[in-house]
């Protein structure tokens, strides 16, 4: 925004890095990461854990609620454990360096749309080399059938939010050969003043 901040907020699958929701708001409270959270339960099911880090709106009442609701296990990143979120902050990275220092937003709804293109870009058609040159929706359709509707079982698959703070230490194993995780991962980022027209303000 050209003045003022918005919180954007990501689910994101730890295996594919596909973006599952998305949420953005004026102001940083839980609801609106409760409504992406819900939103990724109801499209995607339940994983067996969700990891966030310990930002109040994902220690609220409501987003750890609806997390017990779905008996889903929660994790929280340790103090300065970014790497514990490290899918969400490159998604951030690039969300910021390709879109959002690009465009100083006019309004909330210019900013939604702007975002909602390039995530529609960052899953449909960014290909990841730690993917096999596959779009992050392609992997997300082929690891992680259940969540797809082709399986009834869960497979462990992950989802994961943009970072901005720590977990607990929870160990979260990741089965390589298998490509999947049972884990999930959550975090706002801002998006505010401070960006000029052709220019990245850091």
């Amino acid at each position: 925004m050209a003045k003022g901040f918005l919180y954007l907020v990501v689910i994101m699958d730890w295996v594919s890095r596909a973006v599952l929701a998305w949420r953005l708001s004026n102001t940083l409270g839980a609801e609106f990461c409760v409504e992406a959270l819900e939103e990724a339960l109801s499209r995607h099911g339940q994983p067996e854990i969700f990891n966030t880090d310990q930002g109040s709106q994902f220690t609220s009442d409501d987003f750890t609620g609806t997390l017990q609701n779905h008996a889903v296990t929660i994790s929280m990143d340790g103090k300065g454990r970014y790497m514990d979120n490290i899918f969400v902050e490159r998604l951030w990275r690039s969300l910021k360096y390709e879109e959002v220092y690009l465009n100083a937003y006019a309004s909330v709804a210019e900013a939604k749309a702007g975002i909602g293109s390039w995530l529609g870009f960052y899953n449909e058609e960014r290909q990841h080399q730690s993917l096999s040159y596959r779009t992050p929706r392609q992997a997300y359709e082929a690891e992680c059938r259940w969540i797809c509707g082709r399986s009834a079982s869960p497979t462990g698959c992950a989802f994961a939010h943009i970072p901005t703070g720590t977990t607990a230490n929870y160990r979260i194993d990741v089965d390589e050969e298998e490509d999947r995780s049972d884990a999930m991962t959550v975090a706002t980022s801002a998006i505010g003043a401070g960006t000029e027209i052709g220019r990245a303000t850091p």
